[in-house]
């Protein structure tokens, strides 16, 4: 990071993967910026932060909170779209309005997001744009909705880095496999050893390593990586047993 400040704004920031990646950019020298729904535990994460985090609740499927959110966090350096939402159901159990849900939250505020984001990062000389995927794009069972809304969001990583190149905007996204986050904690001992047992690597992910590679992403020192989905999941994509 170079002496000068940087500043990012980093959705879905309560808990978990964005509070890890908050944490990350913070000690790279960004001023953060953070949201989330959620505005007591976004509140909360915040305090625990520190003082050089600002915050800012919001409902990110209401499109004139996504604008004033934008408004308040003024000229960006990077955009970390990590909001999302997530269900399970088989796809014979699956509606129209499911799709509808995910796609709002998911893909569409994320492209708002990005770009009115662009719109102030081509005043400044360029920025990163990060997404959060998800391994599920590559094809999983009981999540047909939420693994397109996260194809989608792959997709439009790659269309925007081409649209975007000229005006120094770098756009990528990371795919998480399986991640420690609140969804996991309810799972007991021997479920979360058989989880890790399919990972190649033996673990379950934690959200400082998806943290780690949404900062090299976002670093300015990153300048020639763009339009790509980085798959972070221990190697599962690429081998290993089970079906997790």
């Amino acid at each position: 990071m170079t002496p000068q400040k940087y500043k990012a704004l980093i959705t879905g920031a309560a808990g978990g993967m964005g509070k890890a990646i908050a944490r990350r950019l913070l000690a790279e020298g960004f001023d953060v910026l953070i949201t989330d729904i959620d505005a007591g535990a976004l509140a909360a994460t915040a305090a625990e932060l520190g003082d050089d985090v600002d915050h800012l609740a919001c409902d990110l499927g209401d499109a004139s909170q996504r604008e004033r959110l934008m408004v308040t966090a003024g000229p960006l350096y990077a955009l970390v779209n990590n909001a999302g939402i997530f269900s399970t159901a088989e796809a014979d159990a699956l509606t129209g309005a499911d799709f509808l849900r995910m796609y709002e939250i998911n893909t569409v505020a994320a492209f708002e997001l990005a770009r009115l984001a662009a719109a102030s990062m081509r005043g400044q000389g360029g920025g990163r744009i990060v997404n959060i995927s998800s391994r599920s794009w590559l094809g999983a069972v009981k999540v047909a909705h939420y693994a397109a809304s996260k194809g989608a969001m792959s997709t439009l990583t790659k269309c925007l880095a081409l649209e975007w190149a000229a005006d120094n905007i770098l756009v990528n996204a990371v795919a998480p496999g399986v991640i420690e986050t609140p969804i996991l904690a309810g799972w007991d001992a021997d479920e979360r050893a058989r989880l890790a047992s399919y990972q190649p690597l033996g673990r379950i992910g934690r959200p400082e390593d998806i943290a780690n590679v949404v900062a090299m992403l976002a670093s300015p020192d990153t300048d020639y990586i763009t339009g790509q989905v980085i798959v972070v999941d221990g190697g599962r994509s690429v081998g290993g047993g089970g079906h997790a």
